[in-house]
């Protein structure tokens, strides 16, 4: 497939079948990420939310060193040194965050090597996170005098808990893929060869599966995460209610009484 290369070339997207790819092209800097590149990265995560027929978005570093790195620290002199210019920096940032946490189809991050700071934000805010079993975690926030944004805080907090929250903020250790699995950072850990079948393997799945009910799952899952009073109630109801009203819903029926296998076009 014919890679659509965004950003300078920093920013690579294509197209599999049901599976859309964002990779963080930057590996001379082990994809460290710019503004320029969250941007674009929001460009892709739109087009994959808005296109029917892409069922999971997989995203990746590229290389076999790092998946990301962090920000680009070369852009802090002039965009991130002081309070009002890293508040800025961080609002405008934290958009890359916010599309990929919330766009209404399933994620996953395919992790290897490096995955420090904001790359750690950028993996919890995916649904599923896999790695090979020579990833390295941290979040060194603390050695660059940087308070992180409680949005991040929170997604963090919402997958390990406040206790190995405040241990991977406060030591600033690297943490290996088998501590990282053991408190739930990820989902699963492979060997570097055979992480792109286990990705394969859950791409495959997902998108077989209804697109409806997948994206009731994680709009109902991403609800109960927040405080009851916030909570949009009526919005899982209705997301219930569109799949008993599918036409997937109506044929998945007929196949299952008919002993064949369902095709679901998320309508």
């Amino acid at each position: 497939m014919t890679e659509t290369p965004l950003a300078g070339g920093q920013i690579l997207t294509r197209v599999e079948g049901p599976t859309r790819w964002l990779t963080f092209n930057q590996p001379e800097k082990h994809n460290a990420v710019s503004l320029e590149m969250s941007e674009a990265a929001c460009e892709v995560i739109d087009a994959f939310a808005g296109n029917i027929d892409e069922r999971v978005l997989v995203v990746e570093g590229a290389g076999d060193k790092a998946f990301v790195s962090g920000a680009d620290i070369s852009e802090f002199d002039k965009k991130r040194n002081n309070a009002e210019t890293s508040d800025e920096y961080g609002r405008l940032f934290f958009k890359m965050f916010e599309a990929l946490r919330d766009v209404e189809k399933p994620t996953i991050a395919m992790i290897q090597g490096y995955c420090f700071g904001g790359g750690v934000a950028i993996a919890t805010c995916c649904d599923i996170r896999l790695c090979a079993n020579d990833a390295l975690f941290a979040v060194p926030a603390a050695r660059l005098g940087v308070g992180y944004r409680a949005e991040f805080v929170k997604m963090l907090l919402d997958i390990v808990g406040p206790a190995k929250a405040k241990e991977i903020l406060y030591a600033v250790r690297r943490f290996s893929a088998a501590e990282a699995f053991g408190m739930g950072l990820v989902n699963q850990v492979t060997s570097a060869s055979e992480l792109p079948k286990l990705v394969a393997d859950y791409t495959t799945s997902i998108g077989e599966n209804a697109p409806l009910s997948l994206r009731a799952a994680k709009i109902i899952v991403n609800e109960l995460l927040k405080d009851e009073s916030v909570r949009n109630t009526p919005k899982t109801k209705q997301v219930i209610d569109d799949c008993a009203d599918s036409e997937d819903f109506r044929n998945a029926r007929r196949a299952f009484m008919n002993k064949e296998k369902a095709i679901f076009t998320g309508r």
